[in-house]
């Protein structure tokens, strides 16, 4: 804050005691409806479930959630297989940029395409992620809900 500019950072959602069964295969994959409400958050830039970007480094004896009586022995894929719940806490962790309003000057143009320097002057966040937990909370419960509602339907039908 006292040199005038803005961080990004990194924040993590868990959901925890979302059934097994909620999403579907394709279409309407648990993830992909959860990652397509995070990402609609302003300052997201990325999203990745379990153990996410990090599963590109690992073997597949490494990152595959095997299954015991008591339940699953890694939560590698972030509670969702397929695109299904798998009864595992939903884990997600997001990538949130810097804000943009610094104090710092910084080069722009006018409206006639003409180069100038532009200072923004106030109060501004240095930091948003704190900001965005409790939106990506309300996010996350919102599709949740609808997955509810989806799953629970098909069970009547």
């Amino acid at each position: 804050r006292n040199d005038g500019n803005s961080i990004g950072g990194v924040i993590q959602l868990v959901a925890k005691n979302v059934p097994p069964g909620w999403g579907e295969p394709v279409f309407h994959k648990l993830d992909a409806m959860l990652a397509m409400a995070m990402i609609s958050i302003g300052a997201v830039k990325g999203i990745e479930f379990g153990a996410g970007f990090g599963a590109a480094q690992m073997t597949g004896s490494e990152h595959n959630d095997q299954i015991t009586p008591n339940g699953f022995d890694s939560n590698n894929a972030g509670g969702i297989l397929g695109g299904i719940s798998n009864g595992d806490s939903i884990i997600m962790q997001m990538a949130i940029k810097p804000t943009p309003s610094i104090s710092i000057s910084q080069a722009t143009i006018d409206t006639n395409g003409n180069p100038e320097m532009i200072t923004i002057k106030g109060r501004h966040d240095p930091c948003i992620c704190s900001r965005i937990c409790p939106v990506a909370e309300a996010m996350a419960a919102i599709v949740l809900a609808d997955a509810f509602l989806l799953n629970k339907r098909q069970v009547l039908q």
